[in-house]
């Protein structure tokens, strides 16, 4: 993808839209850490892979394959010496509509759930690790992160033109060349309708996803 001349301009990133089957051979927690691994870091072995996740490489292999079989990853053969498979990413992200488990079998929703959770879980463990080795970064660093919630009053509508927006802002800091203290920046964005007097951490509804890390984007 072209580099973003203008940081006033957009770049949206290559997303792969999920359907029912490619939600289905993405929603595994391990197969998602291997994509946004790739995605974030580059291409890798499954040996590679294993140790930064702490898994096997047998789990890794396998689970890699299966992600080829459904277009997630696919061979990167100009880093490979010998025997050794490397593998890519083959898109920058992923994105899923809510709409897809409307009238979905129980499958679909299982695995639209699992898929979830496990992004929900990741944005966690990040923030875990954040609060844990903050100290660790300069001054501005821990002056430039943030943790911040509002409270709005807006219209199904109105909210998903300002995720949209506040997706486009993030999309302009996309390709930026890299210039002296870059570092790889997290952002997290949660738009969640809660009903009044609902306690915290109840049901409610499930907005668009998009996932490009650990997965989530859209």
């Amino acid at each position: 993808m072209a580099k973003n001349p203008d940081p006033l301009e957009p770049v949206e990133p290559e997303l792969r839209a999920l359907d029912a089957r490619a939600l289905r051979g993405l929603a595994h927690p391990l197969r998602m850490s291997l994509l946004a691994t790739l995605r974030r870091d580059g291409p890798a072995t499954a040996s590679q892979l294993a140790e930064r996740l702490g898994e096997s490489s047998g789990a890794t292999s396998y689970h890699l394959r299966q992600l080829a079989a459904h277009g997630f990853v696919e061979d990167a053969p100009e880093h490979g010496k010998g025997r050794e498979r490397w593998w890519r990413a083959a898109h920058e992200g992923t994105r899923f509509d809510e709409t897809l488990v409307d009238g979905a079998d129980e499958a679909t929703r299982t695995a639209a759930d699992v898929f979830l959770r496990q992004i929900a879980a990741t944005h966690a463990q990040e923030v875990d690790t954040w609060l844990s080795t903050s100290h660790t970064w300069p001054t501005e660093w821990r002056t430039g992160s943030d943790f911040s919630d509002f409270t709005l009053r807006l219209t199904a509508a109105q909210t998903d033109e300002l995720v949209h927006q506040l997706h486009d802002v993030i999309n302009r800091y996309r390709d930026l060349p890299a210039e002296e203290g870059t570092e790889t920046v997290r952002f997290h964005t949660h738009a969640l309708p809660r009903r009044t007097g609902e306690a915290p951490g109840g049901a409610g509804s499930r907005p668009s996803t998009r996932s490009d890390g650990t997965p989530h984007a859209r």
